[in-house]
């Protein structure tokens, strides 16, 4: 029987080591940054604005957020800012739909304007507001742990 045991034993070990080497590390800041992207991706509501052609909303490596609106007549809104600068996260409206708005502690959310017929314009502003759907408050918290998350990240 000593030797079934130590069979058994080894047995175990070998699996064990087997389903540890199976399973790849995972990077957490890759983890966070394909949620955001999804999540707001999937909870942009473009038909806020019937003349929106293209919406690109996304959160870099290097912690950007960055938003990018195409117009039908060829007008570009662009807004970014680093989320080191990340103030605070407010949701107005319901579930069904609203808006989110990310702001910054200053003047650090990069607003440009392109094509428009009142000429181009470069500002800063403290709020970026993104009309959003389906966001319920567990989304809502989820985001708002990985907006804290690439805030404190590289610091």
């Amino acid at each position: 029987m000593p030797g079934i045991k130590k069979i058994l034993l080894t047995a175990a070990i070998i699996l064990a080591v087997s389903v540890n080497y199976c399973f790849k590390y995972n990077n957490p800041d890759q983890d966070w940054l394909m949620w955001v992207n999804r999540c707001l991706s999937q909870s942009y509501d473009s038909s806020a604005d019937t003349k929106l052609k293209k919406v690109e909303l996304t959160v870099t490596n290097d912690s950007f957020v960055r938003l990018r609106k195409t117009y039908a007549k060829g007008k570009e809104e662009y807004y970014s800012f680093n989320l080191h600068k990340f103030n605070d996260m407010n949701y107005l409206g319901s579930t069904n739909g609203g808006t989110l708005q990310l702001s910054t502690m200053a003047d650090d959310i990069i607003v440009q304007t392109r094509n428009d017929r009142r000429g181009d314009v470069d500002s800063m502003t403290t709020v970026l507001n993104i009309p959003v759907k389906n966001m319920e408050p567990e989304r809502l918290d989820s985001l708002h742990q990985a907006f804290s998350y690439f805030k404190t990240k590289g610091l």
